[in-house]
């Protein structure tokens, strides 16, 4: 285990500071959405959309494009070929996603400006593919954070110091499951920034696992943590907003201490791969507006789907809206949002 001195260190080392005399805006919006995995060239490229995937964000990058900060899950490494895939002796449990370098400028042209690397897919092959990420995505302009080798990161937006981390319970990333590295990680960013967003890729997976349990989740024999007290402690250690995935389905949002948490924004952009029945095809992209302190002002949910292969659209249905409202209400009776069915999020009175 790394020291606190040691992992503060790690986190001076990856931030990109910057001194600016802009004037701080009093607001902030951030949008964000689930997993995105717009194809896969392995094990074969069948699973790579029809016209290297140019058009998969269309439907959603005037929405994408339209905050202050954009942010989504990039479920696999970005690189062309080679790596070192890893191992598993059940396929049917286990799948390797090596997605083309070239969607990391279409991410980018989408409207994404972060990308968190906490996850079970980032190291699918490798150092190789853990290297050419986030060589990738430094060519093109995308900002990151999710690996031990770099944990979080700091940056400036609208005159606002940023800071970004993400934990999950899998090898190579920082261990949600360490509540020693969950406060050394969240706190030194506290004291650097004035917004800090929290990334969080856990909990069980599937239709089944909708709700939120506020107990640890065990999911193919793994601890994929506990997602309520891991916010709640995100929360006490400094983060204004938390943003979950990894479940691959829809669950509730809640406010704690006026801080807005997302806890599962399912399936955002996952082609081919992926299982896009029922609960799983559709997920919310939500705008949060924050104070410059980080305090929650209010949201607004776009319901999304995805059908064939995959690729987000909107769904005039709003099912991830309804699944918001009714999980939101189940799971937090006494929660302290209004969710109303235009998708606005508001404190109650």
């Amino acid at each position: 285990m790394k020291s606190k001195s040691i992992l503060f260190l790690t986190i001076m080392v990856c931030c990109a500071m910057f001194t600016s005399a802009q004037q701080k805006n009093d607001t902030l919006t951030i949008i964000g959405v689930g997993d995105i995995m717009p194809g896969t060239n392995f094990p074969s490229a069948d699973y790579l959309p029809p016209n290297k995937g140019q058009d998969i964000f269309t439907p959603l990058a005037p929405i994408l494009k339209n905050a202050d900060i954009t942010i989504g899950n990039l479920e696999g490494c970005l690189l062309n070929a080679g790596g070192t895939v890893k191992k598993c002796q059940d396929t049917t449990k286990c799948y390797a996603f090596r997605i083309p370098t070239y969607f990391a400028e279409i991410t980018k042209e989408a409207g994404f400006d972060v990308v968190n690397l906490a996850n079970n897919h980032s190291g699918d092959f490798g150092s190789i593919g853990r290297n050419s990420t986030r060589k990738t995505l430094d060519s093109v302009g995308i900002r990151y954070a999710g690996l031990n080798s770099c944990p979080s990161l700091i940056f400036e937006q609208n005159g606002l110091r940023i800071g970004f981390c993400g934990f999950s319970p899998f090898v190579g990333t920082p261990d949600i499951l360490n509540t020693d590295t969950i406060r050394a990680v969240i706190r030194a960013l506290d004291s650097l920034c004035d917004i800090v967003i929290v990334a969080m890729h856990a909990g069980a997976e599937g239709s089944k696992f909708t709700h939120v349990t506020k107990q640890s989740e065990l999911f193919y024999d793994e601890d994929r943590g506990n997602v309520y007290a891991f916010a709640h402690l995100a929360v006490d250690c400094g983060a204004d907003v938390v943003l979950g995935h990894g479940p691959h389905v829809t669950r509730a949002v809640e406010l704690y201490k006026d801080r807005f948490i997302a806890y599962s924004l399912g399936n955002f952009c996952t082609y081919a791969r992926f299982n896009l029945k029922g609960e799983n095809g559709v997920a919310p992209l939500i705008k949060i507006s924050v104070t410059k302190e980080g305090a929650f002002l209010k949201a607004q949910v776009f319901s999304i789907k995805q059908i064939g292969e995959g690729g987000p659209l909107i769904d005039e249905a709003a099912t991830a809206l309804q699944q918001i409202i009714a999980l939101s209400r189940s799971d937090f009776p006494d929660g302290l949002l209004r969710i109303d069915g235009d998708g606005t999020i508001l404190k109650k009175p």
